[in-house]
């Protein structure tokens, strides 16, 4: 079996995948802060985890998955902000306290592992995109059930691609894409609760309304940078996915209005190369299980 441990900036969750690639045992807690309580917490998870299959005995592959700068050769995670965490020896901390050495990397790019052993059953794809929007926006690649990581590591990093918003952007310049398409971009344009916002709008309010058009808008322009650089299926998940289907209606609007007047975007055939996850789905957490030989060493096939 194979454990997966998912350190977020608000909750912590590990989870058990048997021999089929099912989730088996589930356990999730507040996150810690800092480096101690940080690594503490998700050896606190992993080991419950671990205790409702039988034990460390029955774990035969460990991975781990973090935000920041997470380098897989050396298990060290750097600049995790939202966890207050500088630096941390991510693969040896978590050696010394359950003997189990894991993978690591960093927590988009085990989503994407996990998001496409998620839809991999219904939407067979050789390259999968995962498109988180959450905070910010964040992508990566899944080829034949490898990570693909490009020059540093940077492949499906689009969020900060130009588009020309004119918006100053967190990584100091303007107009990045994800301006208008994460939760920050929200945030700046509808100072309300964000459960508010596609009520408002499928109740007419016009303001609610365009922010949900620039949203999507967004959001397809990343689908189709993803789709133009090799991807088969783009798989949306994070925090603005929990609206599902009105998401998806939104961004399918957004592809089709455009492609009425562009053939290329035609011939693209974007709506039907996207897939909302369903919310809960924990795909981190799935994808750090897999990390350890990826997805080809477990029984589910690629």
């Amino acid at each position: 079996m194979r454990l997966g441990i998912d350190i977020g900036g608000t909750k912590t969750a590990a989870l058990v995948l048997d021999a089929a690639g099912e989730v088996v045992a589930h356990v999730a807690a507040p996150s810690g802060h800092g480096t101690a309580q940080t690594l503490s917490t998700a050896v606190d998870v992993a080991d419950r985890a671990a205790a409702e299959v039988g034990g460390w005995g029955e774990i035969d592959h460990v991975g781990a998955c973090m935000p920041g700068l997470v380098d897989p050769e050396t298990g060290w995670a750097r600049h995790a902000v939202n966890l207050s965490v500088q630096s941390l020896d991510l693969a040896g901390g978590i050696e010394a306290a359950t003997g189990r050495r894991p993978h690591v990397d960093n927590d988009v790019k085990a989503a994407a592992l996990g998001a496409h052993h998620a839809v991999r059953p219904h939407v067979p794809a050789g390259t999968t995109a995962y498109l988180n929007v959450g905070t910010g926006l964040a992508a990566a690649f899944v080829h034949r059930g490898r990570v693909v990581r490009g020059a540093g590591g940077a492949a499906g990093e689009i969020g900060h691609i130009p588009v020309g918003t004119g918006i100053p952007c967190s990584c100091g310049q303007e107009g990045c894409l994800e301006t208008i398409a994460s939760g920050t971009a929200l945030l700046r344009l509808w100072p309300r609760p964000a459960g508010e916002l596609f009520p408002a709008a499928s109740a007419g309010d016009e303001h609610a309304g365009d922010v949900v058009a620039t949203l999507a808008h967004g959001i397809a322009l990343a689908v189709q940078v993803l789709v133009v650089t090799g991807a088969e299926v783009v798989v949306i998940g994070g925090g603005l996915a929990r609206d599902r289907h009105e998401l998806e209606e939104a961004i399918g609007a957004d592809i089709s209005r455009r492609a009425a007047v562009s053939p290329f975007l035609r011939r693209l055939d974007l709506v039907s190369r996207v897939v909302v996850l369903e919310g809960g789905v924990p795909v981190a957490a799935i994808g750090a299980a897999l990390l350890p030989g990826q997805i080809e060493q477990v029984g589910v096939g690629v």
